[in-house]
């Protein structure tokens, strides 16, 4: 019988067998170490010369060659124990060694410990990469973490129901992966970007509540905490609900119970206005959009720290100072600030410059009072306003956003983050969450100079056909709002959600907005209008997004490292050498062609 390594100290005095890789080696003349590693941990094997056939062996193996060893436990002499290790109090002494395969010299670091190699040769050889302890760890760990998940879900009385892959494409946001068919030339399939309908259509058809962990397919550009091509969400639908704080409160526990009892991180709230969004049974504030976006600059905010965005426009309304005359004057108090070195401000202000900032004023207040290149264009009563209302003392600094109001927001709140990882103010053991609710249902795309969806095409405005109907104007329709909600937490957005919009009548309106007609809608859309016709309940749901989630849990700073096989930052899968070309036959049979680049 086999024997796990770290059961191995459960067998003194008996003869086990043990397998697995070459850790390390380690030849004493008359005696030859090898420390040998499953999945579980090492056990460190003694080979003497007395069994000769094994001694031999011995001599000749290398690091990552499998062996198989038969031998008897003993305990270690006390000054030879191992603290590092759970086996280290034992070993065995080998009375049969098998070679099971030998290793190739490896191009790739396969410990833990030593120069870890480049990302590029890790992905090219990830099966040598996963036998790294802690990627063995990370993926017993998603294992755990999925079960949990799943569990949760059963104890909510969800059933989980899978849908289809191949499916049609929808304007989910990204782009989509297309399949062409051969059966049906000319036409083609999409790969899901979320089962976004087909868990509707099982509110229709009778299901109550509904998940899935699913995978999802979006042709969106890569990022450290965005996997290209696939990933992984869970996927979860209500039927007869209209109301989204519903759904908050049956799927938030989820994640409390997440952080506390399997991450064992400490659920924070350290941003004081944010609190004023609580509601009652709950530490998780709700935050609507626009209250996100000017205290925190994005929709997306980490509230493990405070540094909100204070608004100053009040007080410049009749300033001299030419900067300052401007739609929007906002202003971060940065606590300790004041330490920041000439070098250090130069840093932030080509920031803010690549922002699409004209630069960044600042105010530091040090011991010799307040000083900057900004002051003599103040008066008095705006020094020691800002200085009120930023709540400023010394040794802070407080840094200027002055231009369009979504510009400042967008570069203070990128100046937040800088500062906050700047200041180490981001503890990777707390855990902080808030809801953000209320989004746009329609924005300006600046490309196109019209007006488009703000997010998810399928969710209900608030107010119904009737504030539609009302919304004449461009402004009007930018007014409107959605039932929709996102999870953030710690800065990532890790779940979307909405209620549904369920009636016809209502869809083709939204479309109709944005100039679709309702041939259009049909067309697209077929499916689902034809069974909202036949009773369908009201619904709704979120998304939670596993891999980003695990990926905050765990503390790791890059998404690919908590994936078994994911691709580079440029899409590309290394070891399997994907996307490649394919046979002109294959083209021929689902009648494609590929056109020259000239």
């Amino acid at each position: 019988m086999r024997i796990l390594a770290n059961q191995t100290v459960d067998y003194l005095s008996k003869e086990i067998t043990v397998s697995g890789w070459v850790n390390s080696r380690r030849d004493h003349g008359g005696l030859i170490f090898i420390d040998l590693r499953d999945h579980t941990g090492i056990i460190q094997l003694v080979v003497t010369p007395d069994t000769k056939d094994a001694f031999k062996l011995a001599e000749s193996v290398r690091d990552e060659f499998v062996l198989t060893a038969t031998g008897k436990m003993r305990k270690r002499a006390p000054e030879l124990i191992n603290p590092n290790i759970p086996t280290g109090t034992v070993e065995l002494v080998v009375s049969n060694l098998t070679l099971l395969n030998r290793c190739a010299p490896l191009p790739v670091n396969t410990h833990d410990d030593g120069e870890k190699s480049s990302e590029e040769i890790r992905l090219k050889y990830r099966y040598l990469d996963l036998r790294r302890p802690s990627m063995q760890k990370i993926l017993k760990r998603r294992s755990e973490y999925y079960r949990f998940v799943r569990n949760y879900m059963y104890n909510r009385d969800f059933t989980e129901i899978t849908t289809p892959i191949l499916a049609n494409s929808s304007p989910e946001g990204a782009r989509d992966f297309l399949v062409p068919s051969r059966l049906h030339p000319g036409k083609f399939y999409a790969l899901p970007q979320a089962p976004q309908q087909f868990k509707q259509l099982l509110m229709v058809g009778g299901v109550d509540k509904y998940f899935q962990i699913a995978p999802c397919f979006r042709d969106e550009d890569p990022r450290a905490d965005r996997l290209y091509g696939d990933f992984y969400q869970l996927d979860m639908e209500m039927a007869f609900v209209d109301d989204g704080e519903i759904i908050r409160q049956e799927i938030e526990p989820l994640y409390i119970d997440l952080a506390k009892d399997f991450a064992h991180k400490k659920i924070v709230l350290n941003s004081e206005p944010a609190k004023k969004y609580l509601v009652k049974g709950s530490n998780i504030p709700r935050l609507p959009y626009d209250i996100a976006m000017d205290l925190y600059g994005t929709d997306k905010p980490d509230l493990r720290y405070g540094m909100e965005l204070i608004d100053l426009t009040k007080i410049f309304k009749n300033t001299n100072f030419k900067v300052f005359q401007t739609e929007c004057v906002k202003a971060l108090c940065v606590k300790g600030g004041a330490t920041l070195t000439r070098r250090e401000i130069d840093d932030f202000t080509e920031k803010a410059r690549k922002l699409g900032a004209g630069g960044l004023a600042y105010i530091l207040y040090t011991d010799e009072g307040a000083k900057s290149p900004i002051l003599k264009f103040m008066s008095e009563d705006e020094i020691k306003s800002v200085q009120k209302l930023t709540d400023a003392k010394t040794g802070d600094a407080i840094f200027f956003g002055a231009d369009a109001r979504t510009q400042v927001n967008k570069v203070l709140g990128e100046l937040r983050i800088a500062f906050a990882d700047h200041f180490n103010l981001k503890n990777p053991d707390e855990i902080a969450y808030t809801w953000v609710v209320d989004f746009p249902f329609y924005e300006w795309d600046e490309k196109t100079k019209k007006l488009d969806f703000g997010h998810n095409p399928f969710s209900m405005p608030k107010g119904g056909l009737k504030a539609l109907e009302e919304a004449k104007t461009d402004t009007d329709k930018l007014s409107l709002k959605a039932d929709q909600y996102d999870m953030v937490m710690n800065g990532y957005e890790v779940a979307s959600g909405a209620v549904r919009n369920y009636n016809p009548d209502i869809m083709y309106k939204v479309f109709n907005i944005l100039g679709y007609n309702k041939e259009y809608v049909e067309a697209r859309f077929s499916g689902m209008l034809n069974a909202f016709k036949f009773g369908a309940p009201p619904h709704a749901g979120c998304a939670p997004g596993l891999d980003r989630i695990f990926m905050v849990l765990e503390g790791v700073d890059n998404i690919r490292d908590i994936v078994a096989f994911p691709k580079n930052g440029t899409g590309v899968d290394l070891m399997m050498n994907s996307p490649s070309p394919v046979d002109r036959s294959q083209l021929d049979e689902l009648n494609l062609a590929l056109l020259e680049d000239n």
